[in-house]
């Protein structure tokens, strides 16, 4: 399909991806990688030994001078052992880091050498006929002096000189279409390795990335590397360039080329300097992108919080101080640029106006003709290209080398050594751990110690002990996750893995839960009946074809696991790694999970199972207990040996069942395991009256609260698993229409058509008119300068008919020389301030878009956040700012630049031979409509590629961020596959975009060709009534004007495909507010001071096209009531908050606190009043004192007593830098039972009226969550309270007890009254086994 057909197609309606042709096999990412991988296997080996060499050279120098130091004085040898340490500390920190270098350009080099050397012999071709261009002018320019030449000769001139141009064309645009190939390919590659590489990548290498940083790796550093491959042949060229042109000056006017050259040589350094410089800055400034694109990620992950706080301020400020540095820079940067781009247009000018001089001084007899003057002048444009070219070069070489060594360094990383856990098929245990230690950091000490461990196949084996103690860490060592310390861990058989924080990936239910096997409905459904997710998929639209956010985003924490839990059984694995899997959902939907997947009949019986728990009623029914304290075993056996052995794990137990009954120990009805529900060990709970009436009981309960209870008791699980079946029938005859709010992430907004002028003149607006008018007007006043010194050299060489040489008068070879010098100086000076104007107008640009993007996304509300993953916000963060900032402001200048030299060209043409304007119009008419028809398609392509583009980024932080969940499954080669298939989506857009490009590049050249052939025609008709002079003026300017005309066009889209990030920034800008944070009516001083919460039949929906969430709640909440809000997944609960919270809007009814309705205040006045404790603990990188008062309202002590209360203030103070420590993005370096403490410690220091407990307590064993219980009962006291919990023994001290189902309060009162009512409550207790108020002492 040849590119016409592609370039009609783009004019007559925008491109889509079914337009676009695939890439050849050849070039598709595996081929690619797998002919890369083999070379860059030998150059990293041998790059890893002369590193080792040089490190044993380095240790051996140093050891040497050690010996002789100790020596010289044996006195103070204490001091020098402490100094020793220094040095040491400072030497690991040297050494780190080394890694293997410069083996990344020659693996490329040899796997595109094919292509290097045709584009290089093309190349070489279209050098040599540039210089055969002047060779011709000369020759014209003497045909026209001399009137008794043929008139043939002349014509034959001029076809020559179309037929060169011709040749010159074609050779430039195929060998431009290889160097695009070239570049495209070298980013796949090294997109598609960074992906690889990230798969194997150990944990310590990973350690010094963040997740921004690694997909910055793969959208920056990939792109810089092939903008880098384009001009890779100029290196070379340029230099041939300036060498052949020096030699043909030479030639034209002898040695005073001398003087002019000089010159160049002296603008060479300076150009350096300021190259360098500029380098330096840029390399500054890539570290200010980096932290504020990480900051930005946090904000977006943590942006529930940031609403929950009203915390957006303080983080809007930190963003906007790293943009002030970045801007800073780039103002720097900008003057820098100008001053390089003054010098590039002094150095031809002064060239020429230096050289003519000293021709014409040096002697008397040196008079400048017009031969000599246009035939250098036209050398001096060709040198003029190479050498505003190799600056550029050499930067964007620089700025490659910058990418380059981080590559390197990602690329050469160390891969996950796990040599430690040894796959047997023939061992008779499951798993066996000996003498295991395992560390998460070479540096630090072993997390898990010792550990000797034989699991058995087909044992359930639980893992218990207290936050921190290494439960998590025994998971991950037995995944290769972690470093060998020594020991080894011996697997039989597949594993899978339930991460404690379940990573979710975007898609549909049913995809998350197949993680890519086959479907087998029987099994599928059994799997969703097990893991209790047949009313969650009543609940959400589309059913189990409902989409998943990013991370899982708008599934509540329960579901998350759960899905997480029915992946792994999907799987048909021998080993199940199971952490924490029941810490996020409600005790009744745990016991069902428990009794359906996990226990001894569950749908996983028969498999070995290692479950790492905190719930200890669960506890008798498993194998073996492991209790970890400190990353050692501290004690094992099963349930029964353990008590009786009473240590530790008894002692652990009997704190947390305080029986009731008369005897002080628990005991276990071992007359009640035939029964199979009622092995949940009862006796924790009471004392049963009955076992066989407790069971039926607890049936019945159970199939009450599982088929929801606004449903009939009658209809059981069955017909819930029918009725699920016909409507997967159904969803199938219907594929047309899904299910309203069933896709939940929108389709990225493919702009289509012509960019909105309006978008240009936001952009402009940004840049000021006032700067826009001083900017055109000294760029004007240029171009009429340089037509000026053109006719000013036009006139000076008619001087040479007038005198001849001997008789030249000396004041007016002054007179030549001087005004041709100050026309040439005006030329730069202008560009200069046009230049420096321009730097400052755009920073002003960037920084107003930056700042209205920043705020007006952070006052988003939270529904666009659930329907935006998070890649496509950073994104216009990262590439369109950045765009906004480098890239658009460069084409913008070059356009205008190209835009007037064109005119220019054209007015001086015109003013020799007026005939010239009959040929100009047709060919303008014919060039214009070329543009319209390519620009249409050249934009659709682009847009298409950065569509394209967006979805490896956000597949590729996805994969980042669940390795540990792909790695246990041993799915990478599908990850591999998918990223392959989104990567060749991508390139196919692009190489569709080359080839666009070129198909425009060569008519274009055509035109340019024809208008030197007509004009050259032009001379040759007309010849009786032109001087040489004019010929030599006329056609210098003509042969200048094709590469001019390229530009141009080049320019043009660029402007067009780069504006689209204002476009995509502005799409952002418009993006619906949510109210006000502050309005005219504030609340009164000290509200609320009561704490009265009045619900009027409040009703609530999360997006306008779903059902009400709330449906009507009507309650009264008095002051310093602790009332417990239950109820099953879905019903509303986390609603409920989000209501009190403003983060969802009311769709009728109110809620009034302290007489002031929340709706008609501010939403900050409103969120600083109340205090919650969320349900995910999210925390952000910087202080622990950040986190806890980002905006610095309390003192020192108030904040340590608030940790203290918390009960983190050991752990606190035992930190290096106590406060000032350092959270890891995510606060991946805190135990999950930490986060969730410093939640606690938020929540006391802000001291709120009105404080709500989103069920905080999930990812906490039973003495953490003793310690936070006994907290808040203390501290908020004074409090009205409003607890969200999951489990019923939190909530049995509250004052009142709100049970919510299917949106509306089904009970409310005190736990007593509910107790008494046999009502879904009192069932609900029973199930958990609480008979009366006081039957716990939770």
């Amino acid at each position: 399909m040849p590119p016409q057909i592609i370039v009609m197609k783009g004019y007559k309606q925008p491109l889509t991806l079914e337009d676009v042709w695939d890439v050849d096999e050849q070039i598709t990412t595996k081929a690619l990688v797998s002919k890369f991988e083999k070379y860059m296997v030998e150059e990293l080996q041998k790059a890893r030994k002369t590193l080792q060499k040089q490190q044993q050279r380095n240790t051996q120098g140093k050891s040497g001078e050690r010996l002789h130091d100790l020596n010289k004085n044996q006195s103070q040898s204490q001091d020098i052992l402490v100094l020793e340490e220094v040095k040491k500390k400072k030497k690991k920190s040297e050494t780190t880091e080394k890694f293997p270098k410069s083996w990344l350009v020659k693996s490329l080099f040899k796997t595109f050498y094919v292509i290097l050397l045709k584009s290089f012999l093309l190349k070489l071709v279209y050098d040599l006929l540039t210089f055969l261009n002047p060779q011709l002018l000369k020759l014209l320019i003497s045909f026209a002096n001399d009137p008794d030449m043929y008139v043939w000769t002349g014509y034959f001139y001029s076809v020559l000189f179309f037929v060169v141009a011709l040749i010159q064309s074609l050779c430039l645009q195929s060998y431009f279409q290889m160097c695009f190939m070239l570049g495209v390919n070298v980013r796949t590659t090294i997109m598609a390795s960074i992906y690889k590489k990230a798969l194997t990548l150990s944990n310590q290498a990973r350690k010094q990335y963040t997740i921004g940083e690694t997909v910055n790796l793969m959208s920056v550093d990939a792109q810089k590397l092939m903008d880098v491959t384009n001009f890779i042949h100029l290196l070379w060229s340029n230099v041939l360039q300036i060498a052949l042109s020096i030699y043909f000056l030479w030639a034209e006017l002898g040695p005073s080329v001398l003087a002019g050259v000089g010159v160049m040589i002296l603008l060479i350094p300076v150009n350096g300097l300021l190259a360098s410089k500029s380098r330096a800055i840029q390399v500054k400034n890539m570290k200010n992108k980096d932290k504020r694109l990480k900051i930005m990620n946090e904000i977006l992950s943590g942006i529930k919080i940031l609403k929950y706080f009203a915390w957006e301020p303080s983080f809007k400020n930190q963003v906007h101080e790293l943009r002030k540095k970045e801007l800073k820079n780039l103002l720097t940067f900008g003057q820098m640029q100008s001053v390089m781009v003054f010098l590039l247009y002094l150095t031809p000018v002064l060239v020429s106006v230096i050289t003519f001089s000293v021709y014409t001084l040096v002697d008397s007899n040196n008079v400048l003709d017009a031969e000599k003057a246009f035939t250098s002048i036209t050398l001096f444009n060709i040198l003029r290209f190479p050498l505003s070219m190799l600056p550029m070069v050499i930067s964007s070489m620089l700025q490659a080398s910058v990418s380059r060594e981080r590559l390197e360094k990602y690329l050469g990383g160390d891969d996950l050594d796990t040599s430690a856990i040894r796959r047997d098929s023939s061992s008779d245990k499951a798993v066996q751990f000996s003498e295991a230690s395992f560390t998460w950091d070479q540096d630090s000490e072993a997390t898990i110690r010792d550990v000797n461990l034989d699991i058995m196949p087909g044992q359930l084996v639980a893992v218990v002990g207290t936050v921190g103690s290494g439960k998590s860490s025994l998971m991950s060592a037995m995944l290769g996750e972690m470093e060998d310390v020594h020991g080894h861990i011996t697997i039989k058989g597949t594993i899978a893995y339930v991460p404690q924080q379940s990573w979710i990936q975007n898609g549909t239910i049913k995809d998350n839960i197949l993680f890519g096997s086959k479907l087998d409905e029987k099994r599928y459904q059994q799997v969703l009946e097990a893991c209790a997710l047949l009313p969650d998929l009543e609940v959400l639209p589309g059913g189990d074809l409902a989409e998943i956010g990013e991370k899982g985003i708008n599934l509540s924490g329960g579901q998350k696991q759960r899905i997480s839990l029915a992946r792994a059984t999907y799987q048909n694995s021998d080993i199940y790694v199971l952490d924490d899997p029941l810490s996020a959902v409600d005790a009744h939907v745990g016991r069902h999970i428990f009794n359906k997947v996990l226990g001894p009949n569950g749908l996983l019986k028969g498999k070995t199972r290692l479950l790492v728990t905190h719930s200890i009623h669960f506890l008798p029914q498993v194998d073996e207990i492991v209790v970890l304290g400190n990353g050692t075993i501290l004690e094992k056996g099963s349930y029964n040996t353990l008590l009786a052995k009473k240590g530790l794990f008894a002692k652990i137990l009997k704190t947390f069942t305080k029986q009731t009954g008369p005897e002080g120990e628990a005991t276990v009805n071992e007359d009640s395991e035939e029964d199979d529900d009622c092995g949940l060990m009862p006796s924790v709970e009471e004392i049963p009256e009955d076992v066989a009436s407790l069971t039926m009981k607890r049936e019945n309960s159970l199939h009450r609260t599982l088929s929801r209870s606004s449903r009939s008791r009658s209809r059981h699980q069955k017909s819930l698993r029918n009725s699920l079946k016909t409507r997967n029938v159904n969803t199938l005859k219907e594929e047309e229409e899904p299910v309203k709010g069933q896709k939940l992430i929108k389709k990225e907004f493919i702009q289509t058509g012509k960019v909105k002028f309006s978008i240009y003149l936001k952009y402009l607006r940004a840049i000021g008119w006032y700067l826009i008018f001083l900017i055109i007007f000294a760029y004007v006043i240029n171009s009429v300068a340089y037509i000026g010194s053109n006719l000013w050299l036009s006139a000076w060489t008619n001087d040479s008919k007038a005198f001849n040489g001997t008789n030249y008068p000396a004041s007016q070879r002054d007179m030549r020389i001087g005004v041709y010098g100050v026309l040439g100086l005006a030329q730069g000076v202008f560009v200069l301030m046009a230049n420096l104007l321009s730097a400052h107008g755009s920073t002003h640009a960037s920084n107003i878009l930056h700042r209205q993007l920043l705020s007006n996304i952070l006052q988003a509300p939270m529904s666009f956040f659930d329907t935006t993953p998070t890649g496509r916000i950073v994104n216009r963060f990262a590439g369109d700012i950045s765009t906004v900032d480098d890239t658009l402001p460069q084409s913008l200048r070059s356009w205008i630049l190209c835009f007037l030299g064109i005119i220019s060209t054209l007015v001086m043409i015109c003013t020799a031979t007026p005939v010239f304007i009959i040929v100009i119009i047709p060919l303008g008419i014919i060039y214009v409509s070329i543009q319209i028809f390519y620009v249409a398609t050249s934009r659709q392509l682009k847009r298409l590629d950065s569509v394209t583009r967006s979805p490896i980024y956000s597949h590729f932080s996805e994969t980042v961020s669940g390795l540990s969940v792909i790695r246990a499954f041993e799915h990478q080669q599908r990850f591999l596959k998918h990223n392959e298939v989104g990567i060749d989506t991508n390139q196919k857009c692009v190489f569709s975009w080359i080839v666009s490009n070129r198909w425009l590049a060569v008519r274009l050249e055509l035109i340019g060709n024809l208008i030197v052939f007509f004009s050259s025609l032009m001379m040759v008709i007309y010849k009786a009534t032109l001087s040489g002079d004019t010929v030599g003026f006329v056609l210098s300017n003509a042969l200048n004007i094709t590469q001019t005309l390229n530009w141009l066009v080049r320019m043009t889209s660029e402007i067009e495909t780069n504006i689209v990030a204002v476009e995509r920034i502005n799409e952002y800008i418009k993006v619906e507010n949510e109210a006000p944070w502050v309005t005219d009516k504030r609340p009164p001083p000290g509200w609320p001071s009561r704490g009265e919460i009045r619900f009027n039949n409040y009703q609530v929906r999360y997006r306008p096209e779903l059902d009400l969430v709330l449906r009507g709640i009507t309650c009264d909440i008095r002051s310093m009531e602790k009332i417990g809000v239950v109820g099953r997944t879905g019903a509303g609960k986390s609603s409920l908050t989000n209501g009190l919270f403003r983060i969802l809007e009311a769709a009728g009814g109110q809620i009034i606190i302290d007489g002031v309705d929340i709706a008609s205040i501010g939403l900050h006045d409103l969120r600083e009043k109340l205090t919650i404790i969320p349900q995910d603990p999210i925390l952000f990188s910087g202080s622990l004192r950040m986190n806890l008062d980002p905006f610095n309202h309390y003192s020192d002590e108030e904040i340590w007593k608030a940790l203290e209360l918390a009960h983190l203030k050991s752990f606190v103070a035992g930190l290096q830098l106590g406060l000032s420590h350092e959270v890891a993005e995510a606060g991946d370096n805190l135990s999950i039972g930490q986060r969730q403490l410093l939640c606690l410690a938020r929540a006391l220091l802000r001291k709120s009226k009105i404080l709500i407990m989103d069920e905080a307590t999930a990812a906490v064993d039973l003495e953490t969550d003793h310690l936070i219980q006994m907290t808040i009962q203390k501290e908020f006291s004074h409090c009205t309270t409003i607890t969200i919990a999951h489990r019923l023994h939190t909530i049995m001290d509250s004052d009142k007890i709100i049970v919510l189902d299917n949106g509306k309060i089904v009970e409310y009162g005190s736990p007593q009254e509910l107790l008494r009512n046999s009502g879904p409550f009192y069932l609900m207790a029973k199930e958990a086994g609480i008979e009366n108020v006081n039957s716990t002492s939770f």
